[in-house]
């Protein structure tokens, strides 16, 4: 009698390209809802001419940058993750990333979903220009995430999000309304433990390090007269050069309070009026019913509020994933890395992070940030 050895299935593979601490506890949160599936992690990056300028720190105000690779790196390993940098190792079954604005030219083998992050540019005259003359898509910032469809589902914050996209040129069927961690459930924001309360806060944009007009003065000089004599609050963009920040701040709001080390979210919460540039945290003051201004359309970001579902969106997103991987647990056609595995243990993150640029343990607390000013396939 043969007696027939059951087969055993190997466990699918995901590779997950992490970019802001924001992007980066967004991807883990949807990871965690995979537990039948080996989840790798890796800070962002990109290969040849791309790299290149990275390594030599020409793209700093990126999550291509060194410091936020280093932020990335020091998330983790903190929370003990498995890094495979840069995807050397290969064959995966499924990517998830956090922006199709640059796709690494070694992933192209497996079933790509990209979760959007937060808030996307508006459309101007230069951003068609890119799109008309194929330009690397990272020229006009967030503006044309979405449209290549160079992707196999895009995970978005809302119908509203949905429905711009697809006006912008994005293809409805590889669309899928999920909600995005870290703004669905806005309300948790409200338990926390600083103790300031109803104040002005005026939460800053990185629009000068991502090479955009910035009219700081007006902008400061017009938060100055809402607060009209009330506490008032700054929070800089963990992206900006904070120290010429707070000069500008105290030369028009000589008595603001600065906070540097404190969560966006839990200042938003707090306070009574909320006045942003360009900045994801409109969402959040807007899903807490608090008194906003903005530099944005407010009926425009009613229209694409992140949904509310209590915590959802990373289960939503997990299923997503399901149904794009293989059924029989094969491993995928995503080929390793010219260079080899790069499989680190919790020494050589230190030493990456190191290399990268900044101490594993010094990443900001999480503040939305649209910080994924990539560029097209590397």
């Amino acid at each position: 009698m043969v007696t027939r050895r059951k087969a055993t299935l190997s466990p699918s593979r995901a590779l997950f390209i992490c970019g802001t601490i924001n992007q980066t506890t967004q991807l883990h949160a949807v990871a965690t809802q995979l537990p039948e599936c080996q989840a790798f992690f890796t800070p962002f990056y990109s290969q040849g001419v791309i790299d290149l300028a990275a390594r030599a720190g020409v793209l700093e105000n990126t999550i291509l940058g060194r410091r936020h690779t280093a932020a990335c790196l020091a998330y983790l390993r903190k929370h003990e993750l498995s890094i495979d940098h840069h995807g050397r190792t290969g064959h995966y079954d499924l990517v998830v990333t956090c922006t199709d604005l640059l796709i690494p030219a070694n992933v192209t083998g497996a079933p790509l979903l990209v979760v959007q992050e937060g808030m996307l540019d508006t459309e101007t005259l230069w951003s068609h220009c890119v799109d008309r003359l194929n330009l690397p898509p990272y020229l006009c910032g967030t503006t044309l995430t979405g449209v290549h469809g160079r992707y196999t589902q895009l995970c978005v914050a809302s119908e509203g999000f949905r429905d711009l996209l697809v006006r912008r040129g994005a293809p409805a069927a590889r669309l899928r309304v999920t909600g995005i961690p870290n703004f669905d459930h806005c309300d948790t924001f409200r338990s926390n433990r600083l103790p300031e309360r109803d104040y002005v806060l005026v939460c800053t944009s990185d629009l000068r390090e991502t090479w955009r007009v910035d009219r700081r003065k007006q902008f400061l000089e017009r938060a100055r007269r809402i607060a009209a004599g009330r506490p008032l609050h700054i929070k800089f963009h963990p992206n900006e050069n904070h120290a010429r920040a707070r000069r500008e701040a105290l030369s028009v709001c000589p008595t603001a309070r600065i906070h540097v080390h404190e969560r966006t979210e839990e200042l938003v919460a707090n306070c009574t009026v909320l006045i942003t540039q360009v900045s994801s945290v409109t969402f959040v003051g807007l899903a807490l019913g608090k008194e906003v201004y903005s530099d944005l359309d407010l009926t425009a970001l009613r229209s694409l509020l992140p949904l509310q579902n209590a915590g959802r969106s990373a289960q939503n997103i997990a299923d997503v994933c399901r149904e794009l991987l293989p059924a029989t647990g094969t491993r995928g056609t995503m080929a390793p890395a010219a260079h080899g595995p790069a499989l680190y243990s919790q020494t050589s993150v230190n030493g990456l992070a190191r290399r990268a640029g900044g101490a594993p343990d010094s990443a900001d607390p999480a503040d939305p940030a649209n910080l994924a000013n990539s560029n097209g396939r590397a």
